[in-house]
């Protein structure tokens, strides 16, 4: 049996208008279509921040600015019937590169090769439980701000 780890993570709000940059996913377990901001996994002696910029680099070719740190908190779940514990490193920042304000929506790629939508979501569809933004606590995080 393989050991379950706690994965460190760091994402990015990105706010525009009243909309904020997600990526759009889908988990056909739960029948569920939901929304995350864009980030990844920290790798060992790398910070959140640094971790955050070159996930945004590798994922859709974009620069970050005006990175500031919001808050960390444990994200635990189920995605396509597996359990998951993240740790979670949250900024808020900026593109560098205006016209990622302009598209509506763009494809970003994993790793693998693997294609992933990404697009600006009204924050209001969240707000009146119209669509779904994980992790959980992020959308009371920028409520609060």
């Amino acid at each position: 049996m393989r050991k379950k780890l706690i994965r460190p993570i760091a994402i990015c709000i990105i706010i525009n208008d009243g909309k904020i940059f997600v990526f759009e996913g889908t988990d056909p377990i739960k029948n569920e279509t939901f929304y995350r901001p864009l980030g990844g996994a920290i790798e060992f002696g790398e910070r959140g921040e640094v971790a955050v910029k070159r996930e945004f680099r590798e994922e859709i070719k974009a620069e970050l600015a005006d990175l500031e740190f919001k808050g960390v908190f444990e994200n635990i779940f189920t995605y396509q019937g597996n359990d998951h514990h993240e740790i979670v490193m949250v900024y808020q920042g900026k593109f560098a590169d205006e016209s990622f304000y302009r598209q509506t929506e763009l494809t970003g790629y994993e790793d693998d090769g693997s294609a992933f939508r990404c697009l600006w979501k009204p924050l209001e569809s969240f707000r009146a439980g119209k669509a779904i933004i994980y992790p959980d606590r992020l959308l009371k995080m920028i409520e609060n701000e």
